[in-house]
């Protein structure tokens, strides 16, 4: 795995301090974009929350997933939670070291108070002292917020005070990528009340001995209950290592529902799913992938939007567009731009993996933000696209339409199938996946060569030597 150290830098270490009146949040920020450009340390916001006690809880869970490994625990991994200011909201987002859970905590506009929200995103310090301290709020007395360097202390800042140099994997950044991708696939499945949500997440089991999963279960939805059962019936959620979900119980007290969102299930393989508490003028998510073993980084869901010039000259357009907002509207884009709403999806995909959209579940759009990463570092360290690429730019790509196949030949033959648009192929990949984590090396470079290809032709003859 290919990691870099990345560089955190704050003024000082966040804090909770007490002060006439109430008590004081000061969560430092790091080097981050805005709409004036990059900027060492931006403030987002300096008001009251609503809701102290929630707003603790659910920023301890958020930080609670940014310190996890849920698969191979014993490797331990902590990296600061990214903060974005959409101008109505904060959102407070993190991934697990492991690469198989996501979560976003969203302070909506009901749990802020006396103070405007900015526009940027940047890292914010989450350190043991404060959690500790967040961990004993025990009332709601006033709280105020400061997101961003206290006023009088910008003024007198001689450079960062506090360091941090964390590892980076590669699969982190393909990891928030992909669990974008995948959520935009989800619908409501099912709502819980209050009560029943405590129920059900109380009852789920922990993490067993060394961090064992407890593997994929099923869940499927009867009125206002989850009940489980032994296969994915119809109807059904899946719920892949459900120890993934212990940072929800950090907030269960103050729950008012809890949503689950998961796609329609096709045959009996494991699926991605998210789970929302509702709380008080917020929202906690948490997206599992599909195994506790199998993070989001090689479920291959951006591949496609990778492989096109196209996608890549769109997202170049579509991201001077971007304003961070809250909800991305695609017809408006795609009005804006004048690309099709398909071409504007893909472009936002492909923003996606440079970290520059989100996917909200709950409102069932993507939102502006911007990950200090770089989407050329994605392509270069995606194997099944450089192999792609590689058969492509070999000359090994030959087109046939005479029998509306495709086969590649890589020392063996491999025959790629075409099914109203969609590829199968005779690949060890595809016999293992049958298309579950995205298209393999074969049918991406047939799909690479036919967007150059003249139209009607629909066989590909790939001879190469990548395996």
């Amino acid at each position: 795995m290919t990691r870099s150290l990345q560089a955190v830098a704050y003024t000082r270490s966040s804090t909770l301090e007490s002060a006439p009146g109430g008590r004081r949040l000061g969560l430092e920020t790091s080097r981050g974009a805005t709409p004036r450009g990059v900027e060492d340390h931006p403030r987002f916001f300096a008001g009251f929350l609503t809701s102290p006690q929630v707003a603790s809880a659910g920023l301890l869970a958020v930080a609670d997933v940014a310190g996890a490994r849920y698969y191979q625990q014993q490797l331990r991994s902590s990296l600061d939670p990214v903060v974005t200011g959409n101008g109505d909201r904060l959102r407070f987002e993190s991934f697990s070291g492991c690469g198989g859970v996501y979560a976003r905590l969203d302070v909506l506009s009901a749990g802020l108070d006396g103070g405007e929200v900015g526009h940027g995103t940047t890292n914010v310090d989450v350190n043991n002292p404060l959690r500790d301290a967040l961990s004993r709020i025990g009332s709601d007395d006033p709280l105020h917020l400061r997101v961003g360097p206290d006023e009088m202390a910008v003024t007198t800042l001689d450079g960062p005070v506090v360091e941090k140099k964390v590892p980076l994997p590669d699969r982190w950044l393909r990891g928030f990528a992909e669990a974008q991708v995948t959520a935009a696939g989800f619908d409501l499945r099912a709502e819980l009340p209050a009560a029943e949500a405590v129920r059900f997440l109380r009852s789920l089991p922990r993490s067993g001995a060394r961090g064992s999963s407890r593997g994929v279960q099923w869940v499927v939805p009867a009125g206002r209950v989850l009940r489980p059962t032994t296969r994915p019936v119809p109807g059904a959620v899946c719920l892949p290592g459900p120890e993934r979900l212990i940072a929800l119980q950090r907030v269960l007290r103050h729950a008012s529902a809890l949503r689950v969102y998961g796609p329609a299930l096709a045959g009996t393989a494991a699926a991605a799913s998210a789970w929302e508490v509702v709380l008080p003028g917020m929202r906690l998510t948490l997206t599992l992938s599909p195994e506790a073993s199998r993070g989001f980084s090689g479920e291959g869901g951006v591949l496609d939007a990778l492989a096109t010039d196209e996608a890549a000259e769109d997202a170049e357009l579509i991201s001077v567009l971007l304003a961070w907002e809250p909800r991305i509207d695609v017809g408006d884009l795609s009005a804006s731009s004048g690309l099709p709403a398909e071409r504007v999806r893909a472009a936002l995909v492909r923003l996606g993996t440079s970290g520059r959209v989100g996917y909200d579940t709950a409102e069932a759009a993507y939102f502006h933000r911007e990950l200090p990463y770089d989407a050329e570092r994605v392509e270069r360290h995606n194997p099944r696209l450089r192999a792609a690429r590689d058969l492509v730019g070999a000359g090994a790509v030959v087109l046939d339409g005479a029998l509306g196949t495709v086969t590649a030949q890589d020392g063996h033959a491999h025959r790629v199938r075409d099914d109203a648009g969609v590829l199968s192929c005779t690949c060890l990949w595809w016999a293992k996946y049958r298309g579950g984590r995205g298209p393999c090396k074969h049918a991406l470079a047939v799909r690479m060569v036919r967007r150059g290809a003249v139209s009607g032709q629909s066989e590909v003859l790939v001879d190469g030597g990548v395996r």
